[in-house]
């Protein structure tokens, strides 16, 4: 097993967000790798955890990475947070991503849970992705 590709992965996920104009009408540049500290924005999405399996055969090394992105937004009602998600998920959703390490074998979605936060009065959808990706490095 490898987790020699894990960084590559993110950077490419989070650099794929970055450029789409729909993502960016909707949410401009708050896209984050960690959540934002100080004022958080109104709408903003942020990478989440992530679990790594080993995938690797008589082929070489590889792995499945599930990880997160998270789409949160204020109390003013779940359509605005559900616009993003969508297009979070247009995004990734059999995204051909060049990585700079490793090669991406594909990405797609597993699940999303959207839910309230009564305490902090937000809406968020949390929304799980995988992708198997092969480690050529030696």
């Amino acid at each position: 097993m490898s987790y020699g590709v894990g960084a590559a992965l993110q950077e490419a996920v989070y650099a794929a967000l970055q450029v789409d104009v729909v993502l960016n009408t909707l949410v401009g540049n708050d896209i984050f790798d960690q959540l934002p500290v100080g004022k958080v924005p109104d709408l903003f999405v942020s990478l989440g955890p992530e679990t790594v399996l080993n995938r690797s055969d008589k082929g070489g090394d590889g792995a499945e990475h599930r990880f997160v992105v998270s789409v949160i937004g204020d109390a003013s009602g779940f359509a605005k947070v559900k616009a993003a998600a969508a297009a979070v998920s247009d995004v990734l959703v059999d995204a051909q991503l060049g990585l700079s390490r490793g090669r991406l074998v594909y990405l797609r979605f597993d699940r999303a849970v959207a839910k309230r936060d009564g305490r902090k009065n937000l809406r968020r959808v949390d929304l799980r992705f995988v992708a198997r990706v092969e480690d050529n490095h030696s």
